[in-house]
């Protein structure tokens, strides 16, 4: 009984303890990576408004908004399309090991 009990320990505890610390060091890493954007893109903002003079003054003082999200826009799908393609490649691995 007791080798069934530390199997089932092995074989069950060890892997959960193992994607715990995957799962807070992604949760972790996640924060900080949109925390940065963020500011990021917030700086981007203030830099667009504040040192290009007077080119965004008037009616186009909405364009530094557009530009800001524009960009957001462009990280964003930038990550989706990296993320599609390590996905990809991964399956596409699996794939020609099962052969």
């Amino acid at each position: 009984m007791d080798l069934v009990v530390a199997y089932v320990k092995q074989e069950t505890l060890e892997p959960l303890r193992g994607l715990g610390r995957f799962v807070v060091f992604g949760a972790v890493g996640s924060v900080a990576l949109a925390t940065g954007f963020v500011l990021g893109e917030i700086g981007l903002l203030r830099v667009l408004q504040g040192e290009t003079g007077g080119t965004f003054s008037g009616n186009l003082s909405w364009l530094p908004y557009v530009l800001t999200a524009l960009v957001g826009i462009g990280v964003a799908g930038g990550s989706a399309v990296a993320i599609g393609r390590g996905q990809a490649r991964r399956t596409l691995r699996h794939d020609e090991e099962a052969k």
